[in-house]
């Protein structure tokens, strides 16, 4: 490792240990490795401009952070979460399962696991707590687990952040994560459903039948969206970074016009909200334009696809190289860390071995979701305790089933491609 790569290092971790925000920890240590290289300073702001300026696909993620947050201010999240009662809450442990359904339909407009735990997750958690069944522990571990749902599911930021990174398509990364998160909800449910047998655990009450229309009607039109957006990809009326506009415009006519529940002063809120949300992500983004020029310039993506190569690994084997390597980070780093400062050290590696990139974005993206539930980073625990006061460690108590599950799922993507890659090659798309 040269010297000015050490100091970039040292002053990255020194930045984050003091607890300073990621995006300047980012900045600072890339001004670091210029000023010991005896390179102009003024790179810094060359290579965040053009990173940025570069990255039309980029727009999607504030306008999915503002859908996101106008559904949590529009009363949306409790109407879906009237509509799935109606489907599972008569199963066995209903209200954990009714989390788990709901959290696959808010996946489908958000993109984002935080989002998911804190609307549609606080909702089924405070109904959860009213009944002495459902441990405060046990409530926190499936929301926590089913908010990984959001980034899985299209549309997704996280996606659209590797897309920008890769070079892949949005698209086919949208469709690639079809499979896989349903897949997560299904097994999910079925972890659910044995601890709840296990537990004997209540079944919800039934709704009279002259009530569904009125629930179905309020909480069915949230689910056209992932329609209306895949579809609008997929036929060529929208491309996906103006499928982020559509998702936007739909979220707030549902919220401020159909359903009437957004104010002038809470659309206030919202827009400021969603300001400070994308001001962080684009902090990071433009951190990690900063990193990234001086890990190429210092030839570190180079050197790591010459060690894979002189290791003969093959594709299988690397891919669980990787698993490894995220699950490990996971535990010390923040995602957007991983996502952009990681992965295009390693996407040389992933071409030289002929690894389809969009299975390659659905592994990393599954990942760092694992990641997201396992101490002692665990954002989405950390998030789940500021909301609700239930302790980390009674959540991952009970959280640890729902953990295996997820790793189990990794580990069948990383064998058999096929789970992501099915639907993205029946629509059409090529590979590699």
């Amino acid at each position: 490792m040269t010297s000015p790569l050490l100091v970039l290092v040292i002053v990255l971790v020194a930045c984050m240990l003091l607890r300073m925000p990621i995006g300047f920890s980012m900045v600072a240590s890339g001004i670091a490795y210029l000023l010991v290289k005896g390179q102009d300073v003024g790179l810094v702001a060359e290579q965040i401009g053009n990173g940025l300026y570069n990255s039309y696909v980029l727009l999607a993620v504030p306008l999915f952070v503002f859908a996101a947050n106008i559904m949590n201010a529009g009363t949306v999240s409790e109407r879906i979460f009237d509509f799935c009662r109606i489907l599972v809450g008569r199963m066995r442990g209903g209200l954990a399962q009714v989390d788990i359904l709901v959290s696959v339909v808010f996946s489908g407009m958000s993109g984002s696991a935080i989002a998911d735990a804190a609307g549609p997750g606080l909702v089924t958690i405070r109904q959860m707590l009213k009944k002495p069944e459902y441990t405060r522990g046990f409530a926190g571990a499936v929301v926590v687990a089913s908010a990984t749902l959001g980034p899985i599911i299209p549309p997704s930021i996280p996606m659209v952040i590797y897309a920008m990174v890769s070079g892949a398509s949005v698209g086919a990364l949208f469709l690639g994560g079809v499979v896989p998160g349903f897949l997560m909800a299904v097994l999910m449910m079925v972890v659910v459903h044995f601890i709840a047998v296990k537990r004997n655990m209540p079944r919800e009450a039934k709704i009279p039948l002259r009530e569904w229309p009125n629930i179905v009607f309020r909480g069915a039109l949230p689910l056209s969206m992932p329609i209306v957006l895949l579809g609008g990809i997929y036929s060529g009326a929208f491309t996906p970074t103006e499928a982020a506009a559509v998702a936007a415009f739909h979220a707030l006519v549902l919220a401020a016009v159909v359903y009437r529940a957004l104010t002038w002063r809470s659309f206030w809120g919202v827009v400021m909200e969603s300001t400070r949300g994308s001001a962080v992500i684009t902090m990071i983004l433009a951190g990690s334009f900063m990193l990234n020029y001086a890990f190429t310039a210092e030839g570190v993506p180079q050197a790591m696809a010459t060690w894979v190569d002189s290791m003969q690994l093959s594709q299988i084997k690397f891919l669980l190289l990787v698993n490894v390597m995220f699950l490990v980070l996971g535990c010390f780093l923040d995602v957007s860390v991983l996502l952009l400062v990681f992965v295009p050290m390693l996407l040389p590696a992933a071409k030289l071995l002929g690894v389809d990139l969009v299975h390659f974005g659905v592994l990393v993206v599954l990942n760092m979701m694992i990641g997201l539930i396992h101490p002692p980073f665990g954002m989405l625990l950390f998030v789940t305790k500021a909301l609700t006061g239930i302790p980390i460690g009674e959540m991952m108590k009970e959280g640890w089933p729902f953990l295996l599950m997820l790793l189990g799922l990794l580990l069948a993507i990383t064998c058999f491609p096929q789970i992501v890659l099915w639907l993205p090659q029946t629509m059409g798309y090529g590979g590699k």
